[in-house]
Formats: C-alpha cells, sequence, structure tokens
C-alpha cells in the first residue's frame, strides 16, 4: 500500500447469538465501515454502527454457517449495501441444510438472499479500505480471511489455541491444517488474529503455542 499516511484503522468484536459468534465491525477515519460475519442480534450491531457514526458500505463473510449469517438480510436492507461472499459457498446461504440452520429447529430454517458479490482471491479497496481476501478451506470449503494491514480476520479458521471444527459438510482437517500455515502463518508474528469465536490473538503466538502445530 502505497498511501504516505496509512488510514487508522478500528475493529469492534461483537459476539451474537447463542453460541457468541463473533460480529466485527472495521472502519476508518474517513467514517466507512465494513460487516464482517453479523451472525445473529441485528438490533445490537445496528446500534454499534449508529454509536461508531459511520456509513456501512458492505457486508463480508468468511463463510456462511448459520451463526454467521444470521443477521444478513436485516443489516443488508436496512442500510441497503451489498454482500461479498465465496462463489462456493452463495447457494449455501438459501440452504438451511447446507448453512447448517435446519439442525436447530429454533432457527426456523435459515434461508438468505443470495449475495450480489463472489469474491475473487484478490486485493479489494472498498471506500477507502484495502483488504486482500485467501483462501483458507478446511472448515467449509468456500471459508476465507480477511487480511488488512495489521489484522487477519479468520473466521472459523484460526482460534486461539485452536482451529475450526472439521466434522461438518465439505470439512478436512489436513487441507484446514495447510490453509493456516500457508496462508495465515506466513503474515507477520504480530498481526492481530480475530477469530469466529473467542478472544483474539496473534500469528507469532498461534505458530508458538498452537496444539494443532506443536505435537
Amino acid at each position: 500500500i502505497t498511501k504516505e499516511v496509512l488510514e487508522m484503522i478500528t475493529v469492534k468484536q461483537i459476539p451474537t447469538g447463542p453460541i457468541q459468534e463473533n460480529c466485527y465491525l472495521v472502519w476508518n477515519d474517513a467514517g466507512e465501515l465494513l460487516i464482517i460475519d453479523p451472525g445473529a442480534d441485528a438490533s445490537l450491531i445496528q446500534r454499534q454502527i449508529e454509536a461508531i457514526q459511520a456509513k456501512p458500505l458492505a457486508i463480508l463473510l468468511t463463510h456462511t454457517h448459520y451463526d454467521h449469517i444470521g443477521a444478513v438480510d436485516e443489516l443488508r436492507n436496512v442500510y441497503q449495501i451489498p454482500v461479498y461472499v465465496s462463489p462456493l459457498e452463495n447457494a449455501w446461504l438459501s440452504d438451511p441444510v447446507l448453512n447448517l440452520s435446519s439442525r436447530h429447529p429454533e432457527l426456523g430454517g435459515l434461508i438468505v438472499q443470495p449475495a450480489e458479490h463472489e469474491f475473487e482471491m484478490t486485493t479489494y479497496e472498498l471506500g477507502s479500505i484495502h483488504f486482500k481476501v485467501v483462501p483458507t478451506p478446511g472448515h467449509s470449503h468456500g471459508s476465507v480471511s480477511f487480511i488488512f494491514d495489521t489484522f487477519v480476520v479468520s473466521g472459523d479458521a484460526l482460534f486461539k489455541g485452536s482451529i475450526g471444527r472439521t466434522d461438518l459438510h465439505t470439512g478436512n482437517l489436513e487441507q484446514l491444517l495447510t490453509s493456516i500455515q500457508t496462508q495465515l502463518f506466513v503474515l507477520p508474528d504480530e498481526t492481530v488474529v480475530y477469530p469466529g469465536h473467542g478472544e483474539p490473538t496473534t500469528i507469532g503466538w498461534e505458530k508458538q503455542t498452537n496444539p494443532f502445530f506443536n505435537r
């Protein structure tokens, strides 16, 4: 990035829903904001956005399991913004079996409208916010991570001291370990990792201590 002054980027973690999935709000000092993985509790997310007083530009999805997409349509409609997702999982949004909501009768079968945009594995600039989309399959085959200047949003690929489940549809343990090693562990050690569940961590800490890579 060749801008003379890097814009200040701020991240807010909002745990949502019964299994405390992390939605992230990422915004810059120009008041432009991205919503990542709005899993549930749309009104809570909306209140946080209003408190920040930034303008949402888009909804980005790391993958399409029900706990990451439950508030997508409500926020998309409120802010009239597009949704971005992997082309491998766009169809999952409207399929309760594939997005796993059919396993949870209380959700009533989650049907989310298709995304307006399907990610290419490349660098994006939305407003003046830059990030790179990289494939991190293994938890699901369309899982992606978003790399910003000093942090990465890893979805359910890499957690603090753990990794995502690989026993669900299209999950694959070897693929997930390879994804993390080739796409995430190549980042600088000080890079902060914002996972889909639990507390943030850093790339360096996970390389040194994560039991899946230190056996």
